[in-house]
């Protein structure tokens, strides 16, 4: 895999671009050398590293300059990324997340029905069809980019952003879906709810979604949105229940 350009972040870090542009091959790229680095530090294959993190088109290592210089961490990270193809490598986690996709949460389905010309249980049905995959966190913490929307649901995003976007709301914006963790402004098209938290900073992770994974809405009902947050608030279901697998 080519490294299309290397940028040093004073010298505790590197960018590693590796491709021009955002979308299911750019995720692709990410992904794989997401995965491949990350295993090698944990295995100690790149001494002074400690840390890798992903973005829509770039992956960025964070290293100890005392233990590595730029120099050699740019040669054993190219040694680990020049044998790999996209895709060939195992994938991030695949999720499975509740949606309410009832009026009171999915504030949005209506406008979108009249200017999409689609029927709003089409719009739920296809929504819930995708197969997102999670680009970068960023923005919220915890805030997952993903794609991609088919044409036929891209939207630009609204005119007026809102003051307050709920906590747990699940939108679209052109050909990429988001799901808010927190109560933000924002301008996206809110199409449903999800009820499970997706930053916690009490965990060893706080945010449990990843670049690199994948997720799939499944639809439920208000009284099944409201009975899931109850439960995932007072403990009674662990979050990772909705985890399919994966790396």
């Amino acid at each position: 895999m080519k490294v299309l350009s290397a940028r040093p972040l004073a010298d505790s870090a590197v960018t590693l671009v590796l491709a021009e542009a955002a979308g299911p091959e750019a995720a692709s790229r990410v992904g794989t050398a997401l995965a491949a680095i990350r295993d090698a530090i944990l295995n100690g294959a790149v001494p002074g590293a400690s840390e890798v993190a992903a973005s829509f088109v770039s992956l960025t290592v964070h290293y100890d300059p005392l233990i590595s210089s730029q120099a050699d961490l740019m040669d054993r990270i190219t040694a680990i990324l020049d044998p790999l193809q996209p895709g060939k490598t195992a994938a991030g986690r695949q999720w499975r997340l509740p949606c309410c996709y009832d009026a009171s949460c999915g504030i949005d389905l209506s406008d979108l029905s009249d200017h999409l010309g689609l029927e709003v249980q089409d719009i739920v049905a296809r929504h819930a069809a995708i197969r997102f995959d999670v680009y970068a966190i960023g923005f919220l913490p915890g805030l997952p980019f993903m794609g991609e929307l088919p044409p036929e649901l891209a939207r630009p995003r609204r005119h007026e952003p809102r003051t307050h976007v709920p906590a747990g709301s699940v939108a679209i914006a052109n050909r990429m879906g988001v799901i808010y963790p927190w109560v933000s402004p924002g301008g996206w098209h809110v199409v449903g709810a999800c009820a499970v938290p997706l930053f916690d900073a009490a965990r060893p992770v706080p945010a449990l979604l990843a670049a690199g994974d994948c997720v799939q809405f499944d639809p439920g009902s208000l009284a099944d949105h409201d009975a899931l947050r109850r439960d995932l608030a007072a403990g009674r279901l662990d979050p990772m229940t909705f985890c399919d697998g994966g790396e």
